[in-house]
């Protein structure tokens, strides 16, 4: 089984049950904070392959919400700016698994290319809501 690098939000649940999912699915998980990483334009780009530079953001960050960012009125270079200025607008969890570079945690992307035992399909890639709400979207830095 193949080491997972996780850029998790910590403190967000949904990440944890996630990571957790990884886990149980016999995959070595090391979990590292999206907020903290040293990211450059390129080592992120790559994460967002050939997904629509509106894909990039983080639809939950209170900036996408308020409409100050317009995801899908921004072009890439400017885009790959205000992430790299503002992880909470990254959409996550990034994934890093040999050379595949996954953006989000796509179900049926991770079953095909490195196999998760079979649960039930609500471990979502949004915050679930309730009490630790604030502090997915918002966040701890």
């Amino acid at each position: 089984m193949p080491t997972v690098v996780f850029f998790e939000k910590p403190g967000c649940s949904t990440n944890a049950r996630q990571r957790q999912w990884l886990e149980r699915s016999g995959h070595t998980v090391v979990a590292r904070s999206l907020l903290t990483e040293t990211w450059t334009a390129e080592r992120l780009r790559a994460f967002f392959s050939t997904l629509p530079v509106s894909d990039w953001f983080n639809t939950a960050s209170p900036r996408v919400k308020s409409g100050e960012i317009d995801p899908h009125g921004t072009e890439p270079e400017t885009a790959l700016a205000l992430l790299l200025a503002d992880p909470l607008l990254i959409r996550r969890p990034l994934l890093e698994i040999d050379s595949l570079r996954v953006v989000r945690f796509d179900i049926q992307r991770l079953q095909t290319s490195i196999g998760l035992e079979e649960r039930d399909a609500k471990v979502a890639e949004t915050c679930s809501g309730g009490r630790d709400a604030l502090r997915c979207s918002e966040g701890q830095r």
